[in-house]
Order: structure tokens, then C-alpha cells, then sequence
């Protein structure tokens, strides 16, 4: 891996070489053979399961080499399980394992997280300048509205140090201090600016915008979607075995990511049961307002030729060559659009072409352990309404941090906001 996180094919491979080292001395003894040449190896994730290895053929029936034809980690598993070997003294000789390790930036990288709390308070005051205060409507008795833009603000920057919204009041007074907002609402304002549904909107543009300083050097981008887990549960009764069943209710995130930075140009949020599929032409839609389109990948699930048709129309608007990268599956047929039959033939015939543009997909994958892993899977709210918006305010702080690298990194000049549409949000 380079300094910006680009895999070449070679460590892909010494990457399932060790998965399937590891999958050998866990589950070696499960490996059985069932005709001559072909065996069942279990799999790695699954207590239950295995896939199929043909070592005449050479195939697996996994999904990895389905999609990639490149040895996966079960068939390195059975190569290594098939070539231990016993000396005269009694002592099995196995293949030692390997250790891969990748180049990181690190002077680049320690300077960023020093300085990147203070940064992204910086930045969050530059974004929420673009917010619109909503007029007051004509005659309505009662106190002024608390400024939306300090609301915000105090909710993205909870959302950053990770706080409860009364914790997180010295942090905001700090910011109050330091000039970045002109008073701190209260918590309780925060909470009821969180739980309104119009909010979303607002917020998904914040996130739009915080990623677009990075439009001159993103150009590939991948599709995924996560789940977020929520505190509240959804009861019902399971007529199959007669009793009440209570089961966690969880939302989903659909985001499209920037392959060299890793920020999230477009977010839709949905409940858990939403197909990801639907959710694509929004996603890239969206994108396509502030950046240029060349790469988009995806994976099965969102096959489909409008969808690869749509990507093609998008780059020939923009003057680009956008080409969307999904593999195929077994039963796909290379007959339909244009776009369609040059991207069938590309994943037949020029596998290893492919693969280098599709590899690039990973990077939505680590966006999100990422975003999860600082600012946390689970989300707080109780309010559907309130878990919609936690999670845009997890993206927004997300691609304000990815910045602040960015700059260190990347050497990208300081961010600005506004600059490329007309209007702000909430206009």
C-alpha cells in the first residue's frame, strides 16, 4: 500500500495468502475431501458453512474469486493444509506466516490528529456560516428563535468529542469563547432542533458541502451502504413459534466516498430493510452536482444497466469518461445498452483491468470502520427523526476531520465553503 492507501494486486494476494494461513490453523481439521481434487473448505466468518474447491479446476465457489478469478483464501488455505508434511522425527513442518505491512505518512498523519479537534471547530464555524436563519413568522408572540447556525454547530460539535449534550456544553462554551458561534444554545434547544424532521435536509447539504474543497483531486468514487444500531426495539409476535418477539431496530446509511480521501460526497439515510440498490442514482446524482465523475464503483448488489447507464450519461454531461465498475454475476448476459456490453466484456475478458478500477472499492469499506470506530456504531436518539439526523451529523464531522488530514497529506489548500453553488442551505 502507498502513502495514500492505493493496494497493488500483488499485496492483495500475500493479503488472502495470510487470511488463508490463519483459516488453515483454525479450521485445517474441517477441510474434507469429497470427490478426487475437490474439497470442502469452512468458512472464515461463518460457524457454519463452507465453500467448494476444485483444485483441478482451480475455482472456489466463494464470492471473493467468483467476482475477482484470483486464488481466494480458502483455496490458500487447502494449499497450505495439503503441503504440510511430517519429518522422521515425527515434527510437522508448516508454512511460516507472513507479515504485511504498509507505508504510512506518519509526520503527515501525528500533526493532523493534534491539531484536528481544533481545526474542525475552525471549519464547522466556516460551514455553518452557509445556514439560512428561518424568518420569524409575522405576528408570533414569544421569544426570538434560537440561532440555527449556533444550534447546529453545538450539535456537530456534541457529535465530534462524543459527549451527552450536557457534557459537551464546556466544549461548546470554548468554541462560544474563541468566537466561532455567538452564544451557546441550550442542551434542551439542541435536543429539539435534533428531533424535527425538516432538519435532515439541511443537514445532508452540510454534509454535501463539507466534502466539496476536495472536488480538484476526487474523481473515483465507491457505493456502499452500513447499518447503525439504535436503542429502541421493535415488538411483534411470531405467529411460527407462538410467543412475542422483541428485535433491535437499526437504520441505514447509504453514502457514496471519495476513493483518495475517504469523505462521503452524498448520504441517504433509511430504515434497516431499504435495498441499497434504490438509493444509487440519488447518491450519484448528487456527486455529479459538485465533482467530476470517472470511477464509480460498487458491488453486487447494485448491478443493474440503468444504473451503469446513468454513470455513463453523467461523464458524457460533464465532458468526463465515467464508467461504473460492478462485477457480474454467474448469470448475467452481456446483452442490453451500450455501457452495459463494454463493462461485460471488460469483467470476461480484461479480469485484471477490472480488478484495478474495482479494487478502489475497499475504500467505502474503511469510510465507514472508520467513521464507526471514532464517532461511534450506535446512535443516542430515541426519535427516528433525531437518528436520521445523528447519523448526518456523524458524516459531517466525519469529512470535516478527513479534511484536516487532507491538508497535511494531500497538501490541499486551506477549505472554503460556498464557493461553487449559489445558494446556502436552507435558502
Amino acid at each position: 500500500m502507498d502513502e495514500w492507501g492505493t493496494i497493488s494486486l500483488m499485496e492483495t494476494e500475500n493479503y488472502r495468502k495470510q487470511r488463508g494461513l490463519a483459516l488453515a490453523n483454525d479450521k485445517g481439521k474441517r477441510i474434507k475431501m469429497v470427490l478426487d481434487g475437490k474439497y470442502l473448505v469452512p468458512s472464515a466468518s461463518a460457524s457454519l458453512g463452507s465453500y467448494f474447491v476444485d483444485t483441478l479446476g482451480k475455482t472456489c465457489s466463494c464470492p471473493d474469486f467468483e467476482t475477482r478469478g484470483i486464488q481466494c483464501k480458502h483455496m490458500w488455505a487447502l494449499e497450505f493444509v495439503r503441503h504440510r508434511v511430517t519429518d522422521a522425527n515425527g515434527q510437522t513442518v508448516e508454512t511460516q506466516s507472513m507479515r504485511v505491512t504498509y507505508r504510512q505518512p506518519w509526520a503527515a498523519y501525528n500533526a493532523a490528529q493534534m491539531e484536528e479537534k481544533s481545526r474542525v471547530e475552525i471549519l464547522l464555524k466556516g460551514l455553518c456560516e452557509g445556514i439560512v436563519q428561518p424568518a420569524r413568522e409575522p405576528g408570533r408572540p414569544g421569544r426570538p428563535r434560537v440561532c440555527l447556525a449556533d444550534t447546529v454547530y453545538a450539535a456537530a460539535m456534541k457529535t465530534f468529542v462524543g459527549m451527552s449534550g450536557r457534557r459537551s456544553t464546556v466544549d461548546i462554551n470554548e468554541c462560544e469563547a474563541k468566537g466561532h458561534i455567538d452564544s451557546t444554545p441550550h442542551y434542551n434547544s439542541v435536543f429539539r432542533t435534533m428531533e424535527r424532521a425538516d432538519m435532515f435536509p439541511l443537514l445532508k447539504t452540510l454534509v454535501e458541502e463539507s466534502a466539496s474543497p476536495l472536488r480538484a483531486i476526487e474523481t473515483n468514487f465507491a457505493v456502499d451502504a452500513t447499518g447503525f444500531a439504535t436503542q429502541t426495539y421493535v415488538r411483534f409476535y411470531d405467529f411460527k413459534h407462538g410467543s412475542d418477539r422483541r428485535v433491535q431496530r437499526w437504520v441505514k446509511a447509504h453514502a457514496m466516498v471519495g476513493c483518495t480521501t475517504g469523505a462521503i460526497s452524498a448520504l441517504e439515510v433509511t430504515e434497516g430493510n431499504v435495498n441499497d440498490s434504490v438509493m444509487f442514482a440519488p447518491l450519484v446524482k448528487t456527486t455529479a452536482k459538485r465533482f467530476t465523475l470517472e470511477d464509480v464503483t460498487a458491488d453486487k448488489a447494485y448491478l443493474a444497466r440503468p444504473h451503469v447507464t446513468l454513470v455513463e450519461e453523467i461523464g458524457h454531461a460533464q465532458g468526463s469518461t465515467a464508467t461504473m465498475y460492478v462485477p457480474f454475476k454467474s448469470n448475467s448476459r452481456g446483452h442490453g445498452p451500450e455501457a452495459w456490453r463494454k463493462l461485460w466484456h471488460l469483467f470476461n475478458y480484461k479480469r485484471e483491468e477490472f480488478l484495478t478500477h474495482y479494487h478502489q472499492r475497499s475504500q467505502v469499506e474503511a469510510s465507514f470502520s472508520a467513521l464507526k470506530r471514532v464517532f461511534g456504531g450506535n446512535l443516542r436518539s430515541k426519535l427516528p427523526a433525531a437518528q436520521y439526523n445523528e447519523v448526518a451529523l456523524k458524516a459531517l464531522v466525519f469529512n470535516l476531520s478527513r479534511l484536516v488530514h487532507a491538508t497535511h497529506e494531500l497538501g490541499i489548500d486551506e477549505p472554503s465553503f460556498w464557493t461553487a453553488l449559489p445558494q446556502k442551505a436552507g435558502s
